[in-house]
């Protein structure tokens, strides 16, 4: 989790420098800014056309350069970056066009989302029964674009499909209806006004939609009236304040107005017919037009920092940051967690559907935790003692999106949120260079479930998956702290009653393999005969005379150390020392070339403490041949290392002996002495 979250945090590093590397290069081969100042005269008619359209002004009845370049001045400063913005906007809705058109099905489909919705602004183009609609497709398709830009969402309602409802309306003709909210309040009602203008041209349509628009906003024509709103409660809502030489705000102004009901309160101050300016002195206003943000905090003038245009997308990010609300709160936060999810397709080793697999594990719990955990939150914000805590967290915000830091964001996000290509390969290439650095750093410690290829690691899966369906969960680790005998207890007899041996078999991890003893079989009498074969030949007369007497008492001496080795392997326990004075050693038997099975003394010295003496693998049914590499369980038997790897690898993880699970620790028990 903290590794996904450093790696995170050091792509929006990457990011931020990135930009300012795009910033360093435009300066480099044009020698200007984003924020640098454009000259209106200096730009083209049709350049300044899509100024206008994107501030949301008409510019019908002008005709001349010289007018219009006037008009944008009186809306605004013009900075590089908003010309920029403006342009490309055109291109990408030249091949956009009326695709994000809704077509009503009837009264409920028209009642859910235009009436019950009351949070945003509708055009409707009502067809009426066998009639054509009062815009041509063309002519739709240019006015969805146009409105589309300002959060204007378009929608067709065609009266054959519901006549009666038509009739009831009294929508006797085809016609233009747009629904805007009646009050400032939230969710307040929905007002319908009917298109009843003579001209169907785009732009009288336009002009009327935003007469009305703006109608909603506060309009102050004198300075009496702007002292007494300057000077109400500081600690109302935060005030967005627009000073200009217009008749009515920008169609942009006007829309943010209807976003942000309830949150902002926008107020539109009309100077053109003032004689005193003196209050606009007063208040810190020394140039029109300005955008001032009076927050309890102090005042803010927006269009002095990086990235703050006057457009709708620059200005509602901003005021999203300084005043969001829950909802804006939780998209980001989704927007996190989920490139923090993605970073496990990056930082997982192994096979590649291990990564996906794992990915897709991480976003459903991630994306699951953060719904859970948002659940309480609301809960919270829902009570009235946690009201100041609300707003002391919103003045910290307000604080902190007002520095200049925070303007480079912000612009940062724009860019890239318009600009998804790029956001896109460039997170694509540092998940790249995160997985060569993870497999540079996991290369001294990689284990063999790396190396594994798609369908085994499918195989062990689906293994898995089903131990995890049929078996119950077992650990190593749960082994009571007592020392007495298991018989005698009885949680460990139902500890063993839970896991029979005849179809239910525990699901363990493997890495307790790797923990069990293992060492070399030693042969003392092999090792003797290789040390002492020089002396052997040389004696060699002698050896032939005593070899009948030593084989027969050699034999008498192999029956007895049988015979108390069985005496003594049901008084061993499993990891528990014995007496060493009435401990019995069995031996070694190994073929010999006569066919007679002779006596060999084993090394017992280096078998770990608690592992019973044997000679043979009950897996291979092979006897124990001079350093071999043996394997003990918990239980107590040794058998071949390879042979024993493989049988609990299959799954059986008991001991094909006494069945006791090759993960658990066995009690000790103390011997009674015979």
């Amino acid at each position: 989790m903290w590794l996904k979250l450093f790696f995170l945090l050091l792509y929006f590093m990457v990011l931020f420098m990135l930009a300012r590397i795009f910033e360093a290069v435009v300066w480099y081969e044009t020698g200007v800014f984003a924020t640098q100042l454009v000259d209106p005269v200096t730009l083209s008619y049709k350049r300044l056309k899509t100024i206008l359209e994107c501030r949301g002004l008409g510019y019908s009845g002008l005709s001349e350069k010289r007018e219009v370049s006037n008009l944008v001045e009186k809306s605004g400063e013009l900075t590089q970056g908003e010309l920029y913005s403006a342009i490309k906007k055109e291109k990408e809705q030249t091949d956009a066009g009326d695709s994000s058109t809704t077509h009503f099905s009837g009264e409920m489909h028209f009642y859910e989302l235009v009436e019950d919705t009351k949070d945003g602004i509708w055009l409707v183009q009502v067809i009426a029964q066998d009639c054509e609609a009062m815009l041509t497709q063309s002519n739709w398709g240019k006015m969805v674009q146009k409105v589309s830009q300002f959060g204007i969402r378009t929608g067709t309602f065609n009266c054959s499909n519901d006549y009666r409802s038509c009739i009831k309306r009294g929508w006797q003709r085809s016609t233009l209806i747009m629904s805007v909210p009646q009050t400032s309040a939230s969710k307040g009602k929905v007002m319908l006004k009917e298109y009843d203008g003579h001209h169907v041209e785009n732009e009288h349509i336009f002009r009327w939609m935003t007469s009305h628009v703006a109608h909603r906003i506060k309009t102050l024509h004198q300075s009496e009236q702007l002292m007494e709103e300057w000077r109400s409660d500081p600690a109302q809502l935060v005030k967005m304040f627009l000073f200009a030489h217009l008749p009515q705000p920008p169609a942009f102004f006007s829309s943010l107005s209807i976003k942000f009901t309830g949150r902002i309160e926008f107020i539109f101050v009309d100077v053109r017919h003032w004689d005193n300016h003196s209050s606009l002195i007063e208040i810190g206003v020394t140039q029109c037009p300005t955008y001032m943000l009076k927050m309890p905090e102090g005042i803010y003038r927006y269009g002095n920092s990086t990235g703050e245009f006057l457009s709708l997308a620059a200005m509602d990010t901003f005021l999203r940051s300084i005043q969001p609300e829950v909802n804006d709160l939780f998209v980001l936060s989704l927007v996190l967690i989920n490139l923090l999810a993605w970073m496990d397709l990056f930082i997982t080793q192994g096979a590649t559907v291990k990564r996906f697999v794992v990915l897709i594990r991480t976003l459903g719990t991630y994306n699951s935790i953060l719904l859970v955990s948002w659940l309480p939150v609301l809960a919270l914000l829902q009570l009235p003692y946690l009201d100041s805590l609300y707003g002391y967290s919103l003045k910290l915000l307000r604080y902190a999106d007002t520095t200049t830091l925070a303007s480079l964001v912000r612009a940062d996000w724009t860019f890239y949120s318009s600009h998804p290509a790029l956001f896109l390969s460039t997170y694509l290439a540092h998940g790249l260079l995160v997985d060569y650095f993870e497999k540079k750093r996991r290369c001294a410690i990689r284990n063999q479930e790396d190396n594994t290829t798609n369908l085994e690691w499918l195989a062990s899966l689906w293994d898995w998956y089903t131990s995890y369906l049929l078996h119950p969960i077992a650990s190593l680790h749960h082994v009571p702290s007592d020392q007495s005998d298991w018989e005698d207890d009885t949680n460990l007899l139902f500890e063993r009653l839970a896991f029979p041996d005849l179809w239910l078999r525990p699901l363990v991890n493997m890495d307790y393999i790797k923990s069990l003893p293992t060492w070399k079989f030693r042969d003392v009498h092999k090792c003797m005969e290789d040390s002492s074969e020089e002396t052997e030949s040389s004696h060699s007369d002698r050896d032939e005379r005593d070899s009948d007497v030593s084989s027969s008492s050699h034999r008498n001496t192999w029956h007895q150390r049988v015979l108390c080795s069985q005496d003594s392997s049901t008084q061993l326990s499993v990891y528990g020392n014995t007496d060493p004075n009435n401990t019995c050693h069995s031996v070694c038997d190994v073929d010999a070339p006569e066919g007679i099975s002779t006596r060999q003394n084993c090394d017992w010295s280096i078998w770990p403490c608690g592992v019973l003496q044997c000679s043979e693998c009950v897996v291979c049914l092979e006897n124990f041949v001079n350093d071999e590499l043996l394997m003990g369980l918990p239980c107590g038997h040794a058998f071949h290392q390879q042979c024993i790897v493989i049988w609990l690898a299959a799954g059986r993880h008991c001991c094909p002996v006494c069945r006791w699970p090759s993960y658990k620790k066995k009690q000790q028990r103390r011997v009674q002495s015979s």
